[in-house]
């Protein structure tokens, strides 16, 4: 994919956004992929009494890109229901890095980064050992 119109993903992050469950934060937040065949994906958190079952929207998103045709991500954004810029958790930038690679581009308060920069040294696939046969 030779360009990303990040306009368009922070729109539709901001859309995302909307529909979020936080009736204990208040914090909507959203997220909006473009993914490796063109299509955009995006998803919103999901809050739970019980804090630690929350879900990020970023897990959501990750849910709608496999829901939706597979593939990876190529560029990420997450943004709240005001628009700002909001970077993933630690949990989220492994989700990412797992369905988008080291080349996946994220929208951070330093610019557009690949991942490869925002995780380093990340684990992933290539640091498991073969199944056994």
């Amino acid at each position: 994919m030779s360009t990303v119109d990040w306009e368009l993903l922070r729109d539709t992050a901001v859309k995302a956004a909307g529909h979020a469950y936080c009736p204990y934060s208040g914090l909507q937040v959203g997220s909006a992929a473009v993914c490796d065949d063109g299509r955009i994906v995006t998803g919103c958190n999901v809050e739970n009494a019980s804090y630690g079952l929350g879900l990020c929207a970023e897990c959501t998103m990750a849910g709608q890109l496999r829901l939706t045709g597979g593939g990876r991500f190529v560029a990420v954004t997450c943004r709240s229901g005001t628009g700002e810029l909001l970077m993933p958790c630690g949990r989220c930038r492994q989700v990412l890095y797992e369905l988008g690679g080291p080349d996946c581009l994220l929208d951070t308060p330093r610019g557009i980064l690949p991942m490869s920069e925002v995780l380093p040294d990340a684990f992933g696939p290539d640091q498991l050992p073969e199944p056994p046969a």
